[in-house]
């Protein structure tokens, strides 16, 4: 590593138990134990939105007086406001930024031109795009710094998943996340098409209300995370949105095309082999690792998870094991920034 300070602004996290804040407080956390500074206020969680923002206002200030020529500042883009602002402060001190990427404003969300978006990033002298995907998007609209790709992102839990023996019988597919007509409609035709696996939902039915009673797909309360971690039984976790079965739609589904959903993540450390759509940007990373099979459409699912044999089974799981450790140690985040700090040099 560089002799360098690597650096890094914390903020007020409101609701870490979002998926995003989650992600952030972990990486921050990888940051710390590879001996990053933080050159903002300590990590809150207040909840207050007028209370956040003077925090996150402070912490900039902070930032601004602390900098130092030769750092290198890592940011969790996007960054509310601040992000131009923040790499023209590094760069009048002779620093340098690392952009780590957890969701982009002109994708999903449209808040952005992919114009506006590029030029925006430009700001930062490294980009650390989700996954390979990513970076291949980002170098194909313009973006000419280095460019990096993180792959998946870490989950950081001392909770351990206490795996049972699989009993012989009809597979069990694992669905977990909030339920809502714009993201997983699709749900609403399974019951028409399931055969030979059950389907087990941890979400808020209320989400999906005109669902229909299925003897295949059942519903279970929402369970905290490092519960759900440690004692979810299951045969695979399933990464699928949209409201269809044949193709992930809508701006949801479409968005898996590009980024790194934290949920595969979330499945892994839980014990479970992922199933994920093949065209994902995630789905060479399952193929290459190992760690679960990837469809064209959900109607798939009937005649292939019969096909999988115990063997099969058992493999993935062992490689599922090998990357659970790998996330419960941040080893991916390291790896990324290991990697910009010795470009950058």
């Amino acid at each position: 590593m560089s002799t360098n300070r690597l650096c890094y602004i914390s903020r007020n996290y409101r609701g870490v138990d979002g998926s995003g804040n989650k992600a952030k407080t972990d990486n921050e956390d990888t940051l710390v134990e590879m001996g990053a500074v933080n050159l903002g206020l300590r990590r809150t969680l207040y909840d207050n939105k007028v209370l956040t923002f003077f925090l996150d206002l402070m912490g900039i200030l902070k930032y601004c007086a602390s900098v130092r020529k030769d750092d290198i500042i890592l940011l969790q883009y996007p960054v509310k406001k601040y992000f131009a602002f923040i790499c023209r402060v590094a760069h009048w001190r002779g620093a340098r930024t690392i952009a780590l990427i957890h969701d982009l404003g002109s994708m999903r969300r449209k808040k952005l031109t992919e114009e506006q978006e590029i030029r925006r990033l430009m700001h930062a002298d490294y980009v650390i795009a989700s996954n390979g995907v990513m970076r291949q998007w980002l170098a194909s609209r313009g973006y000419s710094h280095p460019l990096g790709a993180l792959g998946l992102f870490d989950y950081r839990s001392k909770t351990v998943h206490h795996e049972q023996e699989r009993t012989k019988g009809e597979c069990s597919i694992v669905y977990a996340g909030a339920l809502a007509m714009r993201k997983n409609a699709f749900i609403l035709q399974i019951p028409d098409v399931i055969s030979g696996y059950e389907l087990h939902i941890y979400g808020n039915r209320s989400g999906l209300p005109s669902l229909k009673e299925s003897p295949r797909v059942i519903f279970h309360d929402f369970m905290p995370a490092d519960k759900f971690i440690e004692s979810v039984q299951g045969d695979f976790g399933f990464v699928w949105d949209g409201d269809s079965l044949d193709s992930c739609t809508g701006s949801f589904g479409e968005y898996l095309r590009w980024n790194s959903p934290h949920k595969v993540s979330f499945y892994i450390r839980a014990g479970l082999p992922i199933i994920i759509w093949r065209q994902a940007a995630l789905a060479s990373i399952v193929e290459q690792e190992g760690i679960g099979l990837c469809i064209d459409s959900v109607e798939q699912l009937n005649t292939l998870l019969a096909s999988v044999t115990d063997e099969q089974m058992e493999e993935m799981r062992k490689n599922v094991r090998r990357v659970s450790q790998q996330l419960s140690r941040g080893e991916y985040l390291r790896r990324a920034v290991e990697q910009a700090v010795s470009e950058l040099d």
